[in-house]
Parts: structure tokens; sequence; C-alpha cells
């Protein structure tokens, strides 16, 4: 599968480029091939919030026992936060090595605050932004709870609420005793498995999917001169992501004893559905099925730390938040490169990745967040997101593949530790075919 998406992949790249040199070859692909892309991500998104509820309460309602699903959560917790501040570490340790600021022109920054400061997806990331601050420090433990559970799984936003519904679903469902608890747990044993299928098939598609995404990535990218003059800031973005996936598999040898090849070779569907869709929540059921049945982590720990870190886990994020808010600093704000304000972005940029969970384009968003923290001059706040805004999708890109691999790695790791780590049990669409053909 990963082969054959990759193919795809490439295949989608050469003629996003052959379109781009081709008179109305954008609105070719943009009417006849963006379609079936967006197809692929929104029957993803169809399926997660139905795995998530199915997988979290068949995790938990397994368990018998819920000092283990406590002690199952405080790690995961610890895990994640531990690595967003490793991430958020390397991006700073990185940024300030390179300096990749110190080679932008006046006539690049000119040329973006004329072609992206009035940009009205800038303008909402701002605004964004600012609503998010203006919300007391405890809103985002409120922003967890629903107040109506069919609203909240209407919406692929709100995942964090389904979570939170589900796991209190899936206590209570404990705590009345097995033999009234077992119709409803046999009904979600049943949707789990349907759902898990519904993935099988949907994967079916995938090499055609990532040829329409990558080919409408193509076409509508920026101006190659504008990309081309951010290449030393995307570069240092790139390699610090580089350096988060050593960090991983430094993780997957020394504590869950896995080959880090095969581990990354299992895992690589899911990382290049990632690459391709942008979106950990579009990615989530298919990274589910690739770490239970080609890793071996058991349902139980993938159906609580997988949904959890789709939400609140974002590496990538947070590291591509430090290169970002140093970057824009070292362009036009040279004077707060200070330790204070770089110790600031740590702890500012953790609190942000959890808070900004449910946030439409949260990378974004956080980032305003971020820079008004340490007081960045709010009339430069729409020119320091013009100069990252031209090569925000393709880093965008990358940054997804990491938030997947770092959600992989913890799960793999918390599965050790409560051995809870087995031997990987595939299964395939046509498993029982030969029973209904």
């Amino acid at each position: 599968m990963h082969w054959q998406i990759l193919i795809g992949m490439l295949l989608g790249i050469i003629f996003g480029l052959l379109m781009a040199s081709v008179e109305n070859g954008k609105d070719i692909v943009q009417d006849w091939v963006d379609p079936f892309g967006k197809i692929f991500v929104n029957l993803l998104k169809l399926i997660a919030v139905p795995l998530i509820v199915a997988s979290l309460i068949k995790g938990i309602s397994d368990l018998k026992d819920i000092s283990k699903f406590r002690n199952m959560g405080l790690r995961t917790v610890v895990i994640y936060v531990t690595t967003t501040v490793f991430a958020i570490t390397i991006g700073l340790a990185t940024v300030n090595i390179a300096k990749p600021g110190a080679d932008v022109s006046q006539a690049t920054v000119e040329k973006l605050k004329s072609e992206y400061s009035a940009n009205k997806s800038v303008q909402d990331k701002i605004k964004n932004a600012t609503s998010q601050k203006e919300k007391g420090p405890l809103q985002f433990v409120v922003d967890m709870v629903p107040d109506n559970a069919l609203k909240a799984m209407s919406n692929n936003k709100m995942m964090l609420q389904v979570i939170v519904f589900t796991i209190f679903l899936g206590i209570s469902l404990l705590l009345i005793g097995e033999k009234q608890a077992q119709p409803l747990k046999n009904f979600f044993d049943s949707l789990n498995e349907v759902v898990l299928k519904m993935v099988d098939l949907i994967m079916l598609f995938a090499p055609f999917a990532v040829f329409a995404l990558l080919a409408t990535v193509v076409v509508t990218a920026d101006d190659p001169e504008i990309l081309w003059a951010l290449s030393k800031y995307a570069g240092v973005v790139v390699f610090g992501l580089f350096l988060m996936i050593i960090f991983y598999m430094i993780f997957v040898v020394l504590y869950a004893k896995k080959n880090p090849i095969w581990f990354l070779s299992k895992l690589s569907p899911a990382q290049l559905l990632a690459f391709s869709t942008s979106s950990s929540a579009a990615t989530l059921p298919v990274t589910m099925e690739r770490v239970e049945e080609h890793i071996g982590v058991d349902k139980e720990v993938s159906s609580f730390v997988l949904p959890v870190g789709a939400t609140i886990n974002m590496d990538g994020t947070s590291l591509y938040q430090a290169v970002a808010a140093v970057f824009i600093m070292q362009v036009l704000w040279p004077e707060g490169l200070t330790f204070s304000n770089q110790l600031t972005i740590v702890l500012t940029a953790l609190m942000a990745s959890i808070g900004s969970a449910a946030v439409p384009g949260a990378g974004m968003v956080m980032l305003v967040i971020v820079l008004d923290t340490i007081g960045f001059p709010p009339d430069l706040l729409p020119i320091g997101l013009a100069l990252i805004f031209a090569i925000d999708r393709p880093l965008d890109m990358c940054r997804t593949v990491i938030n997947v691999t770092g959600d992989a790695t913890v799960s793999t790791v918390v599965a050790k530790s409560l051995g809870k780590l087995g031997t990987p049990k595939r299964k395939d669409w046509d498993d029982h075919y030969d029973e209904v053909k």
C-alpha cells in the first residue's frame, strides 16, 4: 500500500507541474481532479467520529478496572507534554543557530507584505487568535465538555468533546455491571468492526486520492520566486521535524524494543496520507488501523491515546511555532529576541497547543497567540504572518506527518509500559468476502 501511495503522490506532482504550464490547466485540475481528493478526505472524516466512539467504548469496557484507565491516561498526558516541550526546544535551537531571517531581503519583505498582509485568511487567523486570547485561562477546559453530544459528534472540530463524552459513557458502562452492559457493549464491538472494515475499503482508493490531492497542491502553489526566497526558513523547519523523527525512533528502539525501520514502514501509509491531507483528524482512522493491526498496539490503548493525540498532541505544529516566531522576529523585530521571550515562547506554545486544539487552522492561530504574548508589535503582526503565509501549506503537510508519527509513537510506548504491545493481527477488506459474494 505505501508503494502505491508513493507512486500516486509522485504522479500527482508530475501531473500538477504539467498542468501548471498549460493554459487553463489549473482550472482543469480544480474542476475535474480535486473533487476526488476532497471525496476521499470527506470519507475519512465521515468515519472518524464513529470510529472514536466505538473503539474508545470497546477499549474502556474491556479494561474491567477503572484504575487501569487512570494509569493509562496519566502516562499519555505526561508523555505528550514531554514530547511537545522537546519539539519546541528543538525548534528554538535550530532557528537560533541557522538564523534564516538574516537572509530575507527588504525587497522580499515588501513583496510578501503587498501580496499577503490584507489576505482574508491572514486576517481571519488574527481574528480567531484574538477571540481565543480574550477567553479565560480555563476556557479550553470548559470547551472540552459538550452540552449536546449529538452536536459534538456532528462536527469534526469538536473531537475533544466527543472523546470526553465517550470516556464518560465508557466508564458508566463499566459501573453498571457486566450483565447490564453486555447488550450495549456488543453493539459497539460490532460497530467498531464495521467501521474498521470501512477504513480498509476507503484505503483501496488512497493511491488515486493522493494523486488528486498532490496535483491540486502543485497547481495552486504560490510564486516559485517567493517560495525560493523562503527556502532557508522552510529548510530549518523541515530539519527540525526530521530531528523529531529521530527522537521518536529512539523511544521506539530503547523502550518499545522495536526496529525503527520496521515501525516506520508499518506506519508509512498513515504518514503519507497525513502529508497529502494536512489533517491529523482525517488521518486518524488510518493511523488507528496501522497501529493496531500492523504494529500490535492493543485496542484499549490505541482507542484512547490516538484520538487524544489527534486533538491535543501537536509536536510538529509546536516546533513550527517556535521556528516561525523567531524567524518573524529576526526579520521584523530583532530587538525582541531575548532569552526571557524565548522562554515565554516555550510555555505559550505548549499551552496554545492544548487550548487551540479545536480552532480551525490551529497552526497559524497558535502562532498569533505566541507572538502576541511576547509583546510583538500589533502593527507588524499582519506583515509577520504574510512572511510565512506563502509557504505555510507545504510546511503544514510536513508537520502533520510529525503529529501523526508522534501519536503512533506515544501509543506504542504507552502500550509497552502497560504490557499491551503484542503481535500484529492484520485484517483485509476481503477477509469475509467469500461468505457473501
